[in-house]
């Protein structure tokens, strides 16, 4: 599986992002009403994107299936589409980051089970806990925290 950083963001390339983050996000994050998703989508696209360094994966079509946001020491944002899950995107962005970023810290919506787990199993730990997310909405952040190899 090839990874991609992306070196611009075109309108084109924004759009097939939100895509995949609306899609992920609708089939995941089933504690967001509707007006939750809209209130999101312009801050993700326009605020979001621009603020982290974006990775792709492509299907065999050549569209984006899967990304990853990463900032300097954290992994910001992992979203897969539904279609593409379990076909290890995630698990090769989640070593990407570790192994050539050294990135080992993510936040997770508490009640995304699906991506809690997930991340359980790739070896973090839950480090901490915040009530409200960033934009101040009562959805619980977890903190987590893969333990960093010595050596």
């Amino acid at each position: 599986m090839k990874i991609e950083k992306l070196q611009s963001l075109s309108d084109d390339i924004l759009d097939e992002l939100l895509s995949v983050w609306e899609k992920s996000v609708r089939s995941s994050h089933h504690f967001l009403k509707e007006e939750d998703i809209e209130y999101f989508k312009p801050l993700v696209r326009n605020q979001y994107f621009p603020a982290v360094e974006l990775f792709v994966a492509r299907n065999e079509n050549g569209r984006i299936a899967a990304f990853m946001g990463l900032s300097d020491d954290m992994l910001e944002m992992l979203f897969v589409l539904p279609e593409e899950q379990g076909r290890g995107y995630g698990k090769a962005f989640v070593e990407y980051a570790v192994s050539k970023c050294n990135i080992h810290k993510v936040d997770v919506n508490e009640d995304n089970e699906q991506a809690y787990k997930f991340y359980l199993h790739m070896g973090y730990k839950v480090v901490g806990r915040d009530e409200l997310d960033s934009s101040g909405k009562p959805f619980p952040i977890l903190h987590l925290q893969q333990p960093q190899q010595k050596g």
